[in-house]
């Protein structure tokens, strides 16, 4: 993957552990816990706790974490991947919150149906973990499989958009928020 060379970091602790967050001009560019696979080397990036992007996406998965948000609104910026890449990062996005899908319902949906492996390691790379939910990609026996962060993380995200996701449903029925 080759980022930005404009690209700048903050860092933000978070109830799954330490996270890096990325942004370039365009916008968020990556989300990595600590001790992740495939971390970039982020060491010549500047760091700019008051780049706006960041500060939103400080925000944005704060709420998230705690069950406020079930979505993100920021522009990301995957340009770090290769086309193929993106496709599937971009199809990531599609995934609503408390849903999963398996690495071939992805590589259906990109017009790659025998790509299922060169999915599984496009998921695996994703650069912007949680704001791309590729932790709701799932085995195709609906096993909980491979998460660059760690299956402990997957596995805590998925309840928490379940719960989240559960919470709001229950809560327009009975009127007590609006849809």
């Amino acid at each position: 993957m080759s980022f930005d060379p404009r690209t700048v970091i903050t860092h933000a602790d978070t109830r799954l552990g330490p996270v890096t967050l990325a942004a370039t001009g365009q916008g968020l560019a990556g989300l990595w816990f600590a001790g992740q696979k495939h971390h970039p080397d982020t060491r010549g990036w500047r760091t700019e706790d008051d780049n706006p992007w960041l500060i939103q996406a400080r925000a944005q998965l704060a709420d998230y974490l705690a069950g406020r948000r079930t979505g993100f609104d920021l522009p990301l910026d995957l340009r770090s991947g290769s086309v193929f890449q993106q496709a599937v990062w971009n199809a990531l996005c599609n995934i609503p919150a408390g849903s999963t899908t398996s690495y071939g319902a992805i590589s259906r949906q990109i017009g790659r149906p025998s790509a299922v492996r060169a999915v599984g390691a496009a998921v695996g790379r994703n650069p912007v973990s949680i704001f791309v939910p590729c932790h709701r990609v799932l085995g195709a026996n609906g096993a909980l499989t491979g998460y660059a962060g760690g299956l402990e993380r997957k596995a805590a995200l998925l309840a928490l958009e379940s719960a989240a996701t559960s919470s709001r449903r229950l809560a327009t029925e009975t009127g007590t928020i609006a849809a």
